[in-house]
């Protein structure tokens, strides 16, 4: 990857009238438009303008490389059965609009059978769908639907822990062979104070805040659990578990899904001696309070060594399967940490991790990153994968902040440009192609654990509720998610009115129509094997290239102001710039058409606008 540098912007070509959020009237200017263009819906000609000095021989790419995934909240997706909770059929009921947004695979978060204490993350039955969601039927017509227009179905695969009332559990607690070691069990320590009192082993606390330990009457016991007390942690020394969590991933490869995502990867194997950990340096400063998870630095309970054979294990699992029809299936993994931590995840020739592990730099975004800010996230993925490691970028997601939250509205278009064109797989969350933002979610309508843990005072800082209200398909009452009259079981964001599915697919300019051009334009040779060079024009610009020999050159130009820029484009990428750029597709904002062109010299975009430009001439 080419080392980044700058450019700068001014006022925008005769701005159009200011969009209404999420979409605007003015229809695109679809003559002249480039060859770039096409690969969005348009027809171009013309010849190269710009190659690249170096360029590897073209690669035939996998189906995962060039994929843009996008990640499903069932219960926030679609009601079709009027309970107020997004089920498996209302999915169904919605392929056409992800066969038209042109995603390449679903990702759904867990839909197994749960006491729902952390929506869907506390699993009793792994091989079984939960009644709110539908039966294994219901899932099966899901999976034919996709199927049938050429979109994968990727499962959560939730190994860290079960729900309470799992019947492991249940004969855990018991001491039932072969249960009894299924879970991290100990003894604790006296109390003191009281001789008849235990205390938990050592001082680990739970993600959801507290101690990470539960004492258990019956077993006579403290139980281990990372997260909330209804999800005990289970037990990966024991063998036996590893195998009947193989057999897991089994049970779904045999009923015809095309991968998983792996939650909580880091948490999976913990300190066999129990040692406290360190308090984290720095927390008391940021205002970490005592008792909060991050409080601590968790050198004893994530991270560790044997975490990457457990995650060989189950893509052998996967390899397996894969050569059985020549269909690779995919494991993507959930871990934050440091960089070089998350990098580990991919494992190595000899014992292959993840296909990828989540990307979160972009998930730092908000509004006051500037453009060295982005490139620097950039940069550090790229130059730091291992040998034969794949790219990967996603926005949010169901537990962070939604990124026109973050960001703003305004640059909604810019994130998914940014997203959707660098190099390698995207993965996109449920309403980023709206610009849907956070829902208000009140102390009394707070449903999310780590939320309600918190308390009233607090709750806003932890609760994942707002990311979660329901997906906005019309102005209908409820957003089109559940029929009049039912209560949604999160409340519905007020913006819905304006920012839906429905009214941004009737209006040629809108965050929907962006986003629909810009996954067609992936399916370019550029943008999937095209080098990937990164300018930085000024702080408030960023702008890079996807350059491949014998093609057209993309280019991105991102204004982070809140005021209007110019960029110079010649200097920043070099003198082979033609002196006119095509514009391919433009951010709302920007009050420019596709087609129009622009001066390679004079790239002049509105505050927080952004477009995608070709060197092809109309």
């Amino acid at each position: 990857m080419a080392a980044p540098a700058r450019a700068r912007p001014d006022a925008g070509d005769a701005p159009a009238p200011a969009p209404a959020p999420g979409a605007a009237e003015p229809p695109p200017a679809t003559e002249g438009a480039t060859a770039a263009a096409a690969a969005a819906g348009n027809d171009t000609t013309g010849p190269d303008q710009k190659q690249p000095q170096e360029q590897a021989e073209p690669q035939e790419l996998d189906w995962w490389q060039t994929a843009v995934i996008y990640q499903i909240y069932p219960r926030s997706f679609k009601d079709s059965n009027g309970d107020g909770i997004g089920d498996l059929n209302g999915i169904t009921e919605k392929v056409d609009f992800l066969k038209e947004l042109g995603v390449d695979a679903v990702w759904l978060s867990p839909i197994f059978k749960s006491p729902m204490v952390d929506f869907g993350y506390d699993i009793s039955d792994f091989t079984d769908v939960d009644p709110v969601f539908g039966t294994l039927q219901d899932f099966d017509r899901l999976l034919e639907k996709l199927h049938s227009v050429d979109i994968r179905l990727l499962l959560d695969f939730v190994p860290n822990h079960s729900s309470d009332r799992h019947p492991w559990f249940e004969q855990s607690v018991r001491r039932v062979q072969p249960y009894a070691d299924y879970y991290v069990w100990a003894d604790g320590r006296p109390d003191p104070r009281n001789p008849k009192r235990r205390l938990p082993p050592n001082n680990w606390l739970s993600v959801f805040g507290g101690p990470a330990w539960t004492w258990h009457p019956v077993r006579g016991q403290f139980y281990l659990h990372q997260f909330a007390a209804a999800q005990p942690d289970l037990n990966y020394t024991n063998p036996s578990v590893t195998k009947d969590m193989e057999a897991v991933l089994q049970f779904w490869l045999e009923r015809g899904v095309d991968g998983f995502r792996v939650d909580a990867v880091p948490y999976l194997v913990e300190d066999e001696l129990l040692r406290d950990e360190e308090p984290a340096p720095g927390a008391e400063a940021e205002g970490v309070l005592p008792g909060e998870h991050a409080s601590l630095a968790h050198t004893r309970t994530q991270h560790l060594p044997a975490t990457r054979a457990l995650l060989a294990a189950w893509r052998a699992r996967l390899d397996a399967h894969s050569r059985t029809d020549g269909r690779t299936r995919l494991m993507m993994v959930e871990a934050y940490g440091e960089r070089e931590q998350v990098m580990r995840y991919f494992g190595d020739s000899a014992a292959p991790g993840a296909h990828f592990p989540f990307n979160f730099a972009l998930l730092a975004a908000n509004n006051a990153t500037t453009s060295h800010d982005l490139r620097d996230a950039v940069d550090q993925w790229m130059d730091n994968m291992p040998p034969g490691g794949w790219p990967n970028w996603l926005l949010g997601n169901h537990d962070q902040p939604r990124v026109a939250t973050r960001v703003g509205p305004e640059l909604a278009d810019a994130m998914n440009m940014l997203s959707l064109l660098l190099p390698g797989t995207a993965v996109v969350y449920m309403g980023e192609e709206l610009g849907m933002e956070d829902g208000p979610v009140a102390w009394e309508q707070t449903v999310d654990p780590p939320g309600r843990n918190a308390g009233p005072q607090r709750f806003a800082k932890f609760s994942r509720d707002p990311e979660r209200t329901p997906f906005q398909w019309d102005d209908s009452a409820n957003a089109g998610f559940a029929p009049a009259g039912v209560r949604p079981w999160l409340p519905v964001a007020p913006s819905y009115r304006t920012v839906n599915a429905e009214i941004q697919a009737r209006f040629p300019v809108s965050h929907l129509q962006v986003f629909r051009r810009l996954v067609k334009l992936r399916g370019s040779p550029v943008a999937q094997r095209g080098a990937l060079n990164l300018q930085t024009p000024s702080a408030s610009l960023l702008a890079f290239a996807r350059e491949l020999a014998g093609v057209e050159t993309l280019l991105v130009v991102i204004n982070l102001a809140p005021e209007d820029a110019m960029a110079d484009l010649v200097t920043s990428f070099g003198g082979e710039l033609p002196e006119f750029l095509s514009v391919v597709i433009p951010s709302i904002n920007s009050g420019l058409r596709i087609g129009q062109q622009v001066l390679s010299k004079e790239v002049k975009l509105p505050s927080k606008a952004s477009v995608v430009l070709s060197t092809k001439k109309p």
